[in-house]
């Protein structure tokens, strides 16, 4: 590789030459960056994005400060909205959402809770959506290492409704994350101006 530098002399202006490389820590700090096109795979415009309760649990982990499992995992990619509303031009009332991007999203506890008095035992869940103006269906499905959304009802595990709340905000990227709620946790997801958590209490 080569690095490319405008030479100072005023005939020389506008030309550029090669140099032979340098080390990254010892090029100029203005040296132009310039982007290559991945070679190895098509560069996501949804990236896959991970969230732990408790919060923050492998930096948790590597200081130290907590020596137990962590309680729950939640993988997801995150579409955003480039200029669309969240209804009508990407979500349909009714219709059932993947709650994510590109592979289906994935919730882990790693012990038995209870949600909204259902018990669900420790393991690995899809979990999927059917969105109303006023509230929205979540479900938990068995149907796990899967792309997109396979709405095979038989795997379905459990389902719970769970209250909208519209927000005075447009949040460009679609979030999933946990917020500690009294003894459990509550996992939010937000996306525009719409806003919903799903309480978990942990066994």
């Amino acid at each position: 590789a080569f690095l490319l530098f405008a030479c100072s002399d005023a005939k020389q202006e506008g030309k550029k030459e090669p140099v032979p490389p340098v080390n990254k820590d010892s090029a100029p700090a203005n040296r132009a960056e310039r982007p290559t096109p991945n070679p190895y795979t098509g560069v996501d415009v949804s990236p896959m994005d991970m969230a732990y309760y408790p919060v923050d649990y492998p930096k948790l982990k590597m200081a130290h400060t907590l020596t137990v499992p962590p309680l729950a995992r939640v993988i997801y990619s995150r579409p955003h909205l480039q200029g669309r509303h969240i209804f009508h031009e990407v979500l349909k009332y009714d219709e059932p959402w993947r709650l994510g991007a590109n592979e289906a999203t994935e919730l882990q506890l790693f012990s038995n809770a209870s949600i909204q008095g259902q018990s669900i035992r420790a393991g690995r869940y899809t979990l999927y959506c059917i969105p109303q103006p006023k509230e929205w269906t979540i479900v938990l499905n068995s149907n796990t290492d899967s792309w997109g959304l396979q709405q095979l009802r038989s795997k379905d595990v459990a389902r719970f409704t769970i209250p909208v709340q519209e927000k005075n905000q447009s949040l460009e990227y679609y979030t999933m994350l946990f917020e500690k709620a009294g003894k459990g946790a509550n996992l939010l997801m937000a996306w525009d101006n719409v806003e919903l958590r799903l309480p978990i209490l942990f066994e």
